[in-house]
C-alpha cells in the first residue's frame, strides 16, 4: 500500500469510481471522484466514473500503469474502508454487463497483454435505496478514506 498515494498524482494512473449516485451509498465511488475534482491541486491521474465494470474496461485499464478502483461495499467486516490488491481471475459466471475487478484484470492481461498495478478501495456503505445523496455514516467513511489517501499522496515524491 506504500505506492497507493502515488496513484493520486501520476498521469499514467486511473482512479475509477464505480457506482450509482442515484442509489444512496452506492454512489461512494462517484463521490470519491467528485471530491478529488474539487481539490485545489487536482491529481494528475485520470479520473473517471462508471456505473459498473464492463468488458470494454479491460481495454481502458490496459492503458495505465496503475489503477485505483473505488467502490462501495456492504461488507460488515469493513468498518470504514479497506484497500486490497485484487488478483486477476476469470469468472465464467459473468454476464455481458457486470464484471468483477478480478475479471477485468484477467481480461486485460489475456486480451491486451497488459496488467496494471491495481488496488481496490472499498468504502463502507449502509443504504441502497433509490435516493440521491450519501448517508451520514457513508460520508464519514468517505472522509476517512480521502484523508488517508491525501496524506499518502502528500508524502509521495512528485516526478516532473
Amino acid at each position: 500500500m506504500n505506492r497507493l498515494g502515488e496513484a493520486l498524482d501520476r498521469p499514467d494512473c486511473l482512479i475509477y469510481g464505480i457506482g450509482n449516485a442515484g442509489r444512496e451509498d452506492d454512489g461512494l465511488g462517484w463521490a470519491f471522484i467528485d471530491r478529488l475534482e474539487g481539490w485545489p491541486h487536482k491529481p494528475r491521474a485520470c479520473l473517471r466514473r462508471t456505473y459498473q465494470l464492463n468488458l470494454e474496461d479491460a481495454d481502458l485499464i490496459s492503458r495505465y500503469a496503475q489503477v485505483l478502483f473505488v467502490d462501495a461495499t456492504k461488507d460488515p467486516a469493513v468498518e470504514s474502508f479497506a484497500v486490497s490488491r485484487p488478483e486477476p481471475e476469470l469468472d465464467f459466471s459473468f454476464t455481458s454487463h457486470a464484471m468483477s475487478v478480478p475479471t477485468i484484470l484477467a481480461t486485460a492481461r489475456q486480451c491486451f497483454e497488459r496488467l496494471p498495478d491495481a488496488y481496490l478501495l472499498a468504502i463502507r456503505g449502509y443504504q441502497w435505496e433509490l435516493r440521491q445523496g450519501l448517508t451520514r455514516a457513508a460520508e464519514r467513511n468517505l472522509d476517512s478514506a480521502l484523508s488517508v489517501l491525501a496524506l499518502r499522496a502528500a508524502r509521495s515524491p512528485h516526478p516532473d
